[in-house]
């Protein structure tokens, strides 16, 4: 009953695109909510996208790694709150994440510490998951650890506070979830062989290793264990599908040094020189994080702290 609903709610709201606003966020959607209830209840993200760019498609985050500079995401992360409240919206719904459902999700109206923390978990895992399975942006572009363990401490106010549901009624419109975003080195992974003289196998081996597996000590959340402890000493939590498959990177690696630019975002521009020096040598990895970092679309891919290439490229500047 709930996927049907989650259906039919959003194929209403892409039909009502055109609705005023304040009609939008009136109407119910999930669970006896409307968009703006649902709004007041979830705890604001604490950062706000595009700060200090990299000019490699990433910016600053809202956690500091462990050299007490900010983890870098990418920079169209966090969302935009609409978008972001839409999909949660479409998630509540369904009842889990409706782009990675084996994650399921519960969204609670009372201010009970148990209810606040189960509504930072869903808005988490629709960070996580809202383009796709995995796909999303990482915890580390919003404050929403240090909220959630302010909570849990009992040493902050609470930051979603409880919102009168309205008397029952069959939902009436929600937001379209995005759409997933295909992998472009998947889809075209057979098509490129050789990019500026060089195959496959000879940009495999000049390419540094990630330095880290996917999938490791999954939270349930559709996060898993970084390469990189953060500022608690912990690893910095990630989406479980980064870093991708080598072959995946190294497809996409070689579509972007064919095109000298990344493929998936025009404006950063890629080179990778195939000598030893130490010039050539950061190219390199920065070439790879920029693959990486933009491997489904602009500012869509895996966090630089999946895996050891920023610490790589530390050791080589230093």
């Amino acid at each position: 009953m709930r996927l049907s609903i989650a259906f039919c709610v959003s194929a209403l709201l892409a039909s009502s695109a055109a609705a005023p606003l304040d009609l939008l966020q009136r109407q119910v959607v999930a669970d006896g909510l409307t968009l703006a209830q649902i709004d007041a209840l979830t705890p604001q993200f604490g950062h706000a996208a595009g700060v200090n760019p990299t000019g490699t498609g990433n910016c600053d985050g809202a956690v500091d790694g462990a050299n007490g500079q900010p983890i870098e995401v990418p920079c169209s992360c966090p969302p935009s709150r609409s978008s972001f409240i839409q999909s949660l919206a479409s998630n509540i719904a369904a009842g889990h994440a409706v782009h990675n459902p084996s994650v399921s999700l519960s969204f609670p109206t009372d201010n009970s510490t148990a209810s606040i923390l189960a509504r930072f978990n869903a808005a988490t895992v629709t960070l996580q998951n809202q383009n796709g399975e995995g796909v999303g942006c990482p915890e580390a572009s919003t404050t929403f650890s240090a909220q959630a363990a302010a909570v849990q401490a009992g040493t902050s106010g609470n930051s979603a506070t409880t919102a009168a549901a309205p008397p029952s009624a069959a939902p009436t419109a929600t937001a379209a979830p995005p759409s997933s975003v295909a992998s472009t080195a998947a889809a075209s992974a057979s098509s490129v062989t050789s990019a500026d003289g060089l195959s496959i196998a000879q940009i495999d081996a000049l390419t540094p290793n990630l330095g880290f597996s996917s999938g490791v000590n999954p939270t349930g959340t559709g996060n898993c264990d970084g390469a990189v402890n953060g500022a608690n000493g912990q690893p910095i939590e990630v989406p479980c599908s980064c870093p991708p498959a080598r072959d995946v990177f190294i497809q996409s690696l070689a579509q972007d040094i064919a095109a000298g630019h990344a493929v998936n975002n025009p404006s950063v521009s890629v080179s990778f020189p195939t000598d030893n020096s130490t010039s050539s040598q950061i190219t390199r990895i920065q070439s790879s994080l920029v693959a990486l970092q933009n491997l489904n679309g602009p500012g869509q891919g895996c966090p630089a702290a999946s895996t050891t290439l920023s610490a790589q490229l530390a050791a080589l500047q230093g």
